[in-house]
């Protein structure tokens, strides 16, 4: 299932993103941001459990997100600054990384690190802002499903409708949110209008 968020401030970040004279500190920031909103749709309709924590008026239980159940996968690089935001939610949870580079002769990615644990039971968040082909997030999840996941959620902030349909016929077991269904790719197989690679504009990498 592919859910898109239509809030407007959604939609202005995305747009923000686009600007090419958005630097890499605001470009992080909006992606960070970008991820909470997407991360706060998610998880909707979580179920909270009871903890016993210490108040300022002596012990009590409350209600909260067991973060323990939770395992975040950047797709790196790009996906870094959506663990950070994310991390920074539940610091309780568990991340893995994958790494995929884009082979520019087939246009499809090839991942070359898997640091990502046996997550039997968890809810693995796979965090990648771009979803162009779709073949890097079809990669990430089915290697995934290898480690016995209980569920598995996306969260994407640009992708094409190629791309999404890819992922949706491969792999409809999954939810993906995404922040901006955008119009194409070209011929080289980016995004349009797209904003370039967020990897490179996130971290300030020369293109070669």
């Amino acid at each position: 299932m592919i859910r898109e968020l239509s809030h407007p401030l959604v939609k202005s970040l995305v747009n923000r993103l686009r600007d090419s004279s958005c630097d890499a500190l605001r470009f992080r920031h909006y992606v960070g941001e970008l991820s909470r909103m997407l991360c706060y749709e998610a998880f909707a309709d979580a179920s909270l459990t009871e903890r016993e924590m210490v108040t300022w008026q002596g012990r009590a239980s409350y209600g909260v997100v067991d973060g323990e159940t939770l395992l975040f996968v950047p797709v790196m690089r790009a996906g870094m600054p959506m663990l950070d935001a994310l991390m920074g939610l539940f610091p309780e949870a568990a991340a893995g990384f994958l790494a995929m580079r884009r082979d520019e002769t087939t246009h499809e990615a090839v991942l070359y690190y898997d640091r990502v644990p046996e997550c039997r039971g968890k809810t693995v968040v796979l965090l990648d802002p771009m979803v162009a082909t779709g073949g890097s997030l079809v990669d990430a999840v089915t290697a995934i499903k290898t480690k016995g996941p209980a569920r598995i959620v996306s969260l994407n902030i640009i992708g094409s409708p190629e791309g999404l349909d890819r992922v949706a016929q491969t792999h409809p077991d999954i939810t993906l949110y995404i922040a901006q269904v955008d119009g194409r790719l070209d011929a080289e197989k980016f995004i349009h209008p797209g904003l370039g690679d967020a990897g490179d504009r996130a971290y300030n990498t020369p293109e070669s």
